[in-house]
């Protein structure tokens, strides 16, 4: 309970003393053009564009809100937040949704191609696509039933992609990858512990196949045994729909608890050895820092709340191009 308590007044004082938008040029971001007003005078009806978009294709496909924001996670981990993960695959250069870790697994797109769409023909050529990856995030976040924040804006889009650097095993966190390793990749964004056991709470929504958590079930360790960290009627519940052999296109809840809403059940149900992935479950079994921090979200969803939406601004400003640098496209799946 006194780590608990300790930890509480941590975040406590991380949230009173490092407010989520902060302008000053003399903090670790970079701030100097990302700001909520980018857009006002240029293009005020940008955010109201974007919300609208979202919320109609969340409506239409709940699943939805969780592919957006695992889309900008997947931009910003590689090259940063810069819409290299939007480019199709021309000339020379090789679209980063070929990668090991976006194949088969990164959607949304036709969402992203139909905001952009609709604010080229409010104001053309104006907003960036890597702002409309970040301000979807976020509304997908609030539609989703969780936290918002105000969203620094001012990114330009990247000239190029790079699938080495999606498939780059020290860039996007694996499902298999140790504590350790995570944590790393982590840091070598300017993300610390505290940002990976809170993001890691957007697996609160969406979903997995069975071929990234089927070792669980059935060879762990190498020697053909299950994760003794796996309850067992849980397993056993998975095995029916992920078998040792197939199924592995199967689709399952990262959360079975409340799978379509933003909320703190993802810790509760870590705490209950029920995590989906390893790099869930992880979170409890291998950190006693991560595993009090877990503890703390299970018992309080406005903690967690306040902290996801101050990591995910810290998510959103990983090397962002501004100023003159990359372009504003007019096509997000293409350069200009």
């Amino acid at each position: 309970m006194a780590k608990i308590l300790s930890l509480f007044f941590m975040i406590i004082s991380l949230l009173a003393f490092a407010p989520i938008l902060c302008l000053s040029s003399k903090t670790n971001y970079n701030y100097s053009y990302l700001y909520p007003q980018f857009y006002d005078g240029s293009c005020p009806k940008a955010k109201e564009i974007v919300k609208s978009v979202v919320a109609k294709a969340i409506a239409k496909e709940a699943r939805m809100a969780a592919s957006l924001l695992r889309l900008h996670f997947h931009d910003c981990f590689v090259k940063g937040c810069d819409a290299s993960v939007l480019l199709d695959s021309s000339g020379t250069l090789i679209s980063e949704k070929l990668s090991n870790t976006n194949m088969n697994s990164a959607r949304g797109f036709e969402v992203i191609d139909e905001i952009k769409s609709a604010l080229e023909k409010e104001c053309p050529q104006t907003v960036s696509c890597a702002d409309i990856l970040t301000l979807a995030a976020r509304d997908s976040t609030v539609l989703a039933g969780g936290p918002s924040w105000e969203v620094p804006l001012g990114r330009r889009d990247a000239r190029d992609a790079s699938i080495s650097g999606s498939n780059n095993c020290n860039n996007i966190p694996a499902q298999n990858n140790t504590f350790s390793a995570i944590l790393t990749k982590f840091k070598l964004k300017g993300l610390d512990l505290v940002d990976f056991v809170t993001l890691s709470g957007s697996h609160t929504i969406g979903k997995a196949r069975c071929t990234s958590f089927k070792q669980r079930l059935y060879n762990q360790s190498g020697k053909n045994l299950p994760d003794y960290t796996l309850d067992k009627k849980y397993a056993a519940q998975l095995s029916t729909k992920c078998p040792k052999f197939g199924g592995d296109q199967n689709l399952f809840f990262l959360d079975y608890v409340s799978p379509t809403k933003f909320d703190n059940n993802y810790y509760k149900n870590l705490l209950a050895s029920k995590g989906l992935l390893n790099s869930d479950q992880i979170l409890v079994t291998k950190n006693e820092t991560s595993l009090e921090l877990v503890k703390l979200y299970a018992k309080n969803n406005e903690i967690f709340f306040k902290q996801f939406a101050k990591s995910m601004v810290k998510l959103g400003n990983i090397s962002p191009l501004m100023g003159h640098k990359g372009e504003i496209r007019k096509n997000c799946r293409k350069m200009n």
